[in-house]
């Protein structure tokens, strides 16, 4: 299935999306760069998980589930 999510991309390139997202799996993604200004809403639903989401995040579990995905240096 393909889905659409907005996001900003910044004068460094980094990408933060507006809205969570859950897929299954690692997935590819296009990014198509509009000639448009971001708008200055910050979506509400992302600003409250931020806290919860942070804390799932920060599990030793965590990241050992995503080990496999860190670059050997």
């Amino acid at each position: 299935m393909i889905r659409t999510v907005e996001a900003v991309i910044d004068e460094d390139g980094s990408v933060r999306l507006l809205e969570p997202i859950q897929p299954s799996r690692a997935r590819r993604a296009l990014v198509t760069i509009l000639d448009e200004q971001p708008t200055t809403h910050v979506s509400e639903t992302a600003l409250l998980s931020e806290a919860a989401l942070a804390q799932d995040w920060s599990r030793p579990e965590e990241d050992e589930a995503w080990a496999h995905l860190q670059q050997v240096r």
